[in-house]
């Protein structure tokens, strides 16, 4: 009885020894020679498109720095906000590059790293509105796009109003169509959108009149949760961009201005 169990026991120690390791997504990308980024590109200057139609952008350059530094080709995969996550759950995506908030509801279901960027909030309003600040805003019709950081910190600030409605849209176009055209009275959204879309010209009647009041947005590539190789590597590609420089140029390049710094005091160094 013992022979036969130790006998058992030392095929089974071979068996572990002899089967070949499985592979994890980062090798997976670096076989097929191509990373799949999930992109917003209704939401310059982080994604939008060209004359040409071709993906332009903060986020597009950041999925082309990684698929170069992986040895890779960069596809970028138009995703609108509301898709960000299903589109890497359904397997169309292999990272979100998506200027995604680091929130600990999405953090259940994918895995999230440590920031890429921060926003700071812009109220902007139409110019008929009377909105010249945030605490104008209440009482008015006011709306940002769906699943969005500010929409969430939006809507729960006018139900503590009492007053006022908000609606949620699909896309940032739809919301700064609304608010031309006289739908909303105000909007919040990242003061990067807020300056994009007033300069494009597209949007006539509406203008920045100042901050929101909520916490910087920072916001995180995100992958599978499990997949525990590849969000080491997507964390210590993000210090590398800091340590190169290469955050620096981006952010000078797309948004201009001071560039806001990814850490969190007492928590990221």
């Amino acid at each position: 009885m013992k022979s036969s169990v130790l006998a058992f026991g030392l095929l089974a120690a071979a068996t572990l020894l002899t089967s070949p390791a499985k592979a994890d997504k980062l090798d997976d990308i670096i076989g097929s020679g191509t990373l799949r980024c999930a992109v917003v590109l209704d939401f310059p200057p982080m994604g939008s498109r060209d004359e040409n139609n071709n993906p332009i952008g903060f986020d597009v350059d950041y999925c082309n720095d990684l698929a170069k530094a992986l040895g890779v080709t960069a596809e970028i995969v138009e995703t609108p906000f509301p898709e960000r996550i299903p589109a890497l759950m359904s397997g169309r995506v292999d990272v979100g590059v998506a200027s995604t908030s680091d929130t600990l509801e999405r953090a259940k279901t994918v895995g999230m790293t440590v920031p890429y960027f921060a926003f700071e909030m812009a109220v902007t309003a139409n110019e008929k509105s009377g909105v010249k600040s945030f605490e104008d805003m209440k009482g008015k019709v006011v709306g940002a796009t769906a699943g969005t950081y500010e929409a969430i910190a939006l809507e729960q600030q006018v139900k503590a109003w009492g007053v006022g409605e908000f609606r949620p849209y699909q896309t940032q176009a739809d919301v700064f169509l609304a608010l031309s055209q006289g739908q909303l009275d105000a909007t919040v959204s990242t003061s990067t959108v807020a300056q994009a879309n007033v300069k494009t010209g597209k949007f006539p009647g509406i203008a920045v009149v100042g901050k929101a009041p909520f916490d910087i947005d920072y916001v995180a590539l995100f992958t599978n949760r499990e997949e525990y190789g590849l969000i080491n590597y997507l964390n210590l590609f993000i210090n590398q961009q800091v340590r190169t420089g290469r955050y620096d140029e981006l952010y000078k390049k797309w948004v201009g201005g001071e560039v806001p710094s990814l850490a969190v005091n007492g928590v990221y160094r």
